[in-house]
């Protein structure tokens, strides 16, 4: 007998034994998937370099995970949900491993992109299955304290994948940052064989396969045009990609509404507690992802700190992130969900506001406060509301719940670093550009005069492209002068940038919270 089953008893059996040391398999899964993504902001540079990648295959070394990964997690949850969670959840971690083992022996672009597609793969089974197992196995009444540690985990993984991978990288290649989830995915794969408690839905159907394939399409679709269109333009790819979203958007609808036994019970999109908490989510995750992906390129080339030191220096978000969930977990029940969720968000967008006013001179106190209190708004706001549209499924769709609310996390960070990432390329190349156009570099002839015309096409784009070119400029004598003030131009440019790329981020976050707001509804209302 299932554990579902056992708890639909009208005599109500005691919860789970082991439900807390199982919590703890769980989160140590999630943490991986988050990690997998966060520790690629350090590993970047050197993999660049190593690589000679080009910012198209950069961005696909990146997006090679989030496309799978966003595209089939709703399908992968409700498959758990028919066959078994803890099934799904094995089965992911060996996914997940096996990809990361060959991305530590990889040595081609390609090869890196391969692994990191298995991995996005593997990461789309487990994450939904860790939010079904969570709320399958814990009786409601500890469900919300069970969720805000597995909200907790996702900040504490946004800080330790830089921190570990840094570690890492002070005496080893980048290949060796794969290797980090290997032993964790081991471990939790063992643990879960030995603590976490078999589930699945009591009235398991058929499964709905058309529907699944187009929520493949629509969302796979979505999020490559949202990627592509906003770092490489709107050109016929990311147009076609939109066109066939939305006919794959419309597509699954209409099916969901006319299926007997829907991958995902459409109409429950329109309840307003369920919507309001899936809009917030995802506008959380939009403003952390985005913000750290600024702030460490702004700690690695600007203020010249090291991957170990940059993943130091991000700890504090962690801190809060767990801070704020044990605090949210005592504010909630007392002012609500609105409340909660509104207050987070409202705190999240103070934080990223607040870099608006960085500048040329600013230095990593100027980017703590900011790091703490949007680390304090997502652990206080994300709980509340991933409890939210749980509690709104019944138990036989737990992981198409789940499915639903991590969709809108990856989503959400896709967005953040695409959107708020497009703003600050290109508020840093209308900075950089000025001073590249009138900059006095000698008179070059030859060959090195068409390096010199590549390398400042180069610092254009990126100001990671421009702190390697000055390293290069510095060896050789002849433009070793020019160095120092190409360093510091794209220093400056870059923190100009990232004032206005959190202009956008924080007031998409405050009207976001305006309309969640208005969205969610209060106790009265329920």
């Amino acid at each position: 007998m299932t554990l579902l089953a056992a708890r639909d008893r009208s005599a109500g059996p005691a919860p789970y034994r082991w439900r807390w040391p199982a919590l703890g398999v769980l989160c140590l899964s999630l943490l991986i998937v988050v990690m997998a993504n966060s520790a690629l902001i350090v590993a970047a540079p050197d993999m660049t370099r190593d690589l000679e990648l080009t910012s198209s295959q950069l961005q696909w070394v990146i997006d090679g995970y989030t496309v799978p990964y966003a595209a089939l997690m709703l399908l992968c949850g409700a498959l758990g949900d028919r066959y078994s969670r803890r099934g799904a959840l094995l089965t992911g971690l060996a996914v997940f491993g096996a990809g990361a083992v060959f991305g530590s022996l990889a040595e081609t672009t390609s090869e890196v992109v391969g692994a990191r597609i298995a991995m996005g793969v593997g990461a789309a089974v487990i994450m939904p299955a860790t939010l079904s197992l969570l709320v399958a196995t814990f009786p409601s009444a500890e469900r919300s304290r069970a969720i805000a540690a597995w909200a907790a985990t996702s900040g504490l993984a946004i800080a330790f994948g830089p921190l570990l991978s840094g570690w890492i990288l002070e005496s080893h290649s980048w290949n060796a940052t794969f290797l980090i989830n290997v032993p964790i995915a081991a471990l939790a794969a063992v643990a879960a064989l030995v603590i976490v408690p078999p589930s699945r839905a009591t009235d398991r159907g058929r499964v709905d396969w058309v529907g699944g394939l187009l929520s493949v399409v629509a969302i796979g679709a979505l999020v490559y045009a949202i990627i592509n269109g906003f770092h490489f333009g709107w050109t016929t790819g990311p147009i076609a990609a939109f066109a066939v979203a939305a006919a794959g958007t419309v597509a699954f609808l209409v099916w969901e509404l006319r299926h007997p036994r829907p991958l995902l019970d459409v109409r429950k999109l329109g309840d307003r507690t369920i919507g309001g908490a899936t809009l917030a989510v995802l506008l959380l995750f939009l403003a952390a992802f985005g913000a750290i992906y600024f702030i460490a390129q702004q700690f690695q080339f600007v203020l010249g700190y090291g991957p170990l030191e940059t993943g130091v220096r991000l700890l504090p978000l962690a801190a809060a992130v767990s801070i704020g969930a044990l605090a949210g977990g005592r504010i909630a029940p007392r002012l609500g969900v609105r409340a909660t969720v509104v207050a987070g968000m409202a705190l999240a967008a103070a934080g990223v506001l607040l870099m608006v006013r960085v500048d040329a001179a600013s230095g990593y106190a100027d980017f703590a406060l900011p790091l703490v209190l949007l680390g304090l708004g997502i652990g206080i706001a994300e709980p509340p509301a991933t409890d939210a549209i749980m509690a709104r499924f019944p138990e036989d769709d737990l992981g198409a719940a789940g499915g639903l609310n991590d969709t809108a996390i990856e989503l959400g960070g896709s967005l953040g670093i695409a959107v708020l990432g497009s703003i600050l390329a290109a508020g840093y190349k209308d900075s950089i550009a000025g001073f590249i156009d009138s900059a006095p570099l000698p008179t070059l002839t030859g060959n090195l005069a068409a390096q010199a015309d590549y390398a400042m096409e180069v610092s254009r784009e990126s100001v990671g492209g421009a702190t390697l070119v000055a390293q290069e400029l510095a060896a050789n004598p002849i433009v070793a002068s020019y160095a120092q003030p190409l360093r510091d131009a794209a220093g400056a440019a870059f923190t100009d940038a990232i004032g206005t790329a959190s202009l956008a981020g924080g007031l998409a976050l405050a009207a976001g919270a305006l309309i969640v707001a208005v969205i969610l509804p209060g106790r009265s209302e329920r």
